[in-house]
């Protein structure tokens, strides 16, 4: 494979193309690099490649006619990529991709970035390789190309090795050992001194598993697993952040359809399915909120048949989730019922579709995640037309499902469903 790199700054290159394994490719021919420069096509005697950006603002743009020339100079400019954190990202499948072509281009900007009109002018992909600010595409473009390099036959001493890694199969690498088998009072895992090789893959498999679901669980939504890998997942210890996690139905004050306060009925259906999203997501617990002696009542009706009557006798897994349903007559008293049960006051979020009154929240799922690693959360849904203000006025917003659509408007039963699974997915 032949890799072009354009960079105003070629010497980066010098050690990591000669080196290691990328070095031996290199002296093996399985790889060849030429590096260019947009200086040497300039018509200055300065080798000018950057200027101040038009509309003003800090740092230089790299102008377009060196970048032009230098890549329409290309002998074999083969995919042109150009490293962009607005790009694609990397990762194994992308990198198996490349590996397929003949010669890639990777063009590394700097400063402020390359004039627009390069992109307009070449069939440009953008590649992103994080979600970080560098100093230039030089860097990312070396993780390009070892990424690809080593997918090439004969680049690694054992083809099976690349099989192996991190992300081959879409989960991250078992643990390695080597010898002593001791030190310092640390053992090497029995299993892998006793030359059961069966045993060994399978203790690598459950080790890669359960690294991937400690470090990034998600990856496995798109792993490929197996029967055993779903008995590892499932007898692995929990985070906090499910059972920190818990759902306040409030039926009043929430508004009507004409924009009044008021109380709304419980319904049967959102103890039900509310309840079992809380036990399948494995939350601390559904919180009914209703003022209404009756319907309190009823709700305890309800949850008694399931929990304590003939209804848990004949759907046990029933009684199991509607376990997860209380009922008060308050938000306070929500609030104090997560208390007594977390010893800490729960951060309380809302949610709200109405995008032109509460705006797009200033929290999203992942940071409701992040607290949850720490704090008790009491996330609070709203029955009728919504919550009323005075409730979302004690609360931090959630970003609305479809907040960049006009229609956002689901039944609170599905709101649920959703929100606890961009909140938790299988990272509870």
């Amino acid at each position: 494979m032949h890799f072009n790199i354009v960079t105003i700054f070629p010497e980066f290159f010098d050690s990591p193309l000669a080196v290691g394994l990328l070095g031996k490719a290199v002296d093996k021919g399985l790889v060849t690099f030429t590096r260019v420069t947009p200086r040497d096509v300039t018509m200055d005697r300065h080798q000018t490649v950057d200027d101040k950006p038009y509309g003003g603002g800090a740092g230089l743009v790299m102008l377009v006619e060196p970048m032009a020339n230098t890549l329409r100079a290309l002998k074999r400019p083969g995919r042109l990529l150009m490293l962009s954190p607005k790009g694609r990202p990397l990762n194994q499948k992308f990198a198996s991709e490349l590996a397929e072509e003949e010669a890639l281009t990777l063009i590394c900007g700097r400063y402020e970035g390359i004039d627009q009109r390069v992109l307009e002018l070449f069939p440009i992909e953008e590649v992103c390789v994080g979600d970080v600010v560098l100093n230039g595409g030089e860097t990312g473009a070396l993780c390009v190309i070892e990424s690809v390099s080593r997918l090439l036959p004969d680049f690694m001493h054992k083809e099976e090795s690349h099989q192996q890694e991190s992300f081959a199969e879409g989960l991250l690498e078992h643990p390695h050992y080597t010898r002593p088998d001791e030190f310092e009072g640390l053992r090497v895992p029995d299993v892998l001194l006793s030359g059961d090789h069966a045993r060994i893959e399978a203790w690598r498999r459950q080790k890669g598993v359960e690294a991937t679901l400690e470090r990034r669980p998600e990856l496995l939504a798109r792993a490929p697993l197996t029967p055993e890998d779903a008995v590892t997942l499932k007898n692995m210890p929990r985070t906090r952040c499910g059972r920190n996690l818990y759902i306040a139905l409030v039926h009043y004050p929430v508004r009507n359809k004409f924009g009044k306060v008021g109380t709304v009925s419980l319904t049967n259906l959102d103890i039900h399915d509310m309840s079992r999203c809380s036990r399948s997501y494995s939350l601390g617990g559904l919180i009914a909120v209703t003022p209404l002696e009756d319907q309190q009542q009823l709700a305890h009706t309800l949850i008694g048949h399931w929990t304590t009557g003939p209804g848990g006798e004949g759907n046990p897994d029933r009684a199991e989730a509607m376990r997860q349903a209380t009922v008060v007559g308050s938000l306070d008293e929500a609030v104090v019922a997560v208390n007594e049960r977390t010893g800490r006051m729960p951060r309380l979020v809302a949610t709200s579709a109405d995008l032109k009154e509460h705006g797009p929240g200033s929290l999203n799922p992942e940071d409701v995640r992040t607290i949850l690693e720490d704090e008790p959360v009491l996330l609070v849904f709203g029955t009728g037309s919504g919550l009323a203000d005075e409730v979302i006025a004690r609360c931090e917003l959630l970003r609305p499902i479809r907040y960049l659509d006009e229609y956002n408007h689901l039944s609170v039963r599905s709101a649920v469903a959703i929100y606890l699974d961009r909140i938790l997915g299988d990272t509870y």
